[in-house]
């Protein structure tokens, strides 16, 4: 594909000299659609060769092919009620599973689903914890061998965010599901939970905190019973959030050798496994997802109205 094919967006801002390999000087940032409200959630659908990602506040999930363009796949896609329910009622963070099947975060509806592609019809896998509804899943991914969905609830699909009195739970909790439906919660003490993935090898479990206050990422290792044990601070950025760069901690991907990709303030941050900022992908935008597609080493890239996309040398871990 020629680069001259899309606009370009932002540029590479190397930090050490590893991310040259990554991100050879000259590769672009190429910009695939734009003029939504808040893209998000971005998965690759490796047996049809297309792009899903949300708009939150559109309640819609797009669908983008490399020669059909952009098309709306599904909506409403988080929130199925009458009315407005809040500024961001839709579908959040997506992922597929072991099954093939389109796991979503619903906002509005405050659930994890799961829907066949093939012929739709959604599952809902988790909707509460101890009887008490969740506040909005926010981002989901799958174990790459205990099969559990570990999910993200932060406040931000709820009308009146931590405020809103139809909250039920006292905590922005991370939980896993397993297969068989049980819900546990893993963590409590973060207050803005929201990306998360596993390392190459499922043993390490890494959180995003998108509080401006405390902008990190957390590592946490995966037990054996797949619960996890205590958490360690992997990488700061709240000096940045403080420079003024725009965005915050949001959601990541991981590449085959335990590098984190990871949406925060300046764009797309690339991260050692030893928590080392190798350089970012510097989008000028508030920056919300990214995910593996193509052969796996394409990154794709939601940053607020736009879909972009880059070219890497490296590949994606735990590709579906």
């Amino acid at each position: 594909m020629a680069q001259s094919t899309y606009p370009t967006l932002g540029q590479i801002i190397y930090e050490d000299a590893s991310l040259e390999k990554l991100l050879p000087k000259g590769t672009s940032l190429e910009v695939l659609a734009s003029g939504f409200d808040w893209s998000e959630g971005p998965v690759w659908v490796k047996e049809g060769k297309y792009l899903l990602f949300s708009d939150v506040p559109k309640n819609t999930i797009y669908k983008w092919q490399e020669k059909e363009g952009l098309s709306v796949f599904l909506t409403p896609s988080g929130y199925t009620g009458r009315g407005t329910y809040s500024d961001e009622p839709g579908s959040n963070g997506l992922t597929l599973d072991n099954q093939g099947r389109l796991i979503a975060c619903e906002h509005g509806d405050r659930r994890i689903t799961a829907m066949p592609l093939d012929v739709g019809g959604k599952l809902t896998l988790a909707d509460r914890y101890q009887g008490k509804r969740f506040n909005s899943p926010n981002d989901v991914v799958q174990h790459p061998t205990n099969g559990s969905y570990y999910f993200t609830d932060p406040p931000y699909g709820l009308a009146k965010k931590d405020k809103d009195p139809t909250r039920e739970l006292p905590y922005f909790g991370v939980y896993r599901v397993t297969p068989e439906g049980e819900v546990s919660l893993l963590i409590q003490d973060l207050t803005r939970p929201n990306g998360l993935a596993f390392s190459p090898d499922g043993k390490i479990l890494y959180v995003a905190q998108s509080d401006a206050s405390r902008a990190v990422w957390m590592v946490y290792p995966v037990l054996e019973n797949g619960n996890v044990g205590s958490g360690k601070l992997l990488f700061d950025a709240t000096p940045m959030v403080k420079k003024g760069l725009p965005g915050l901690p949001d959601g990541f991907k991981v590449d085959q050798d335990g590098r984190l990709w990871a949406t925060g303030p300046g764009g797309v941050l690339v991260l050692s496994p030893a928590g080392k900022l190798l350089g970012r992908i510097d989008t000028g935008q508030a920056t919300a997802n990214c995910a593996w597609g193509d052969d796996g080493s394409t990154l794709y890239i939601t940053a607020d109205g736009y879909l972009c996309r880059i070219k890497t040398t490296t590949r994606g871990a735990n590709l579906r």
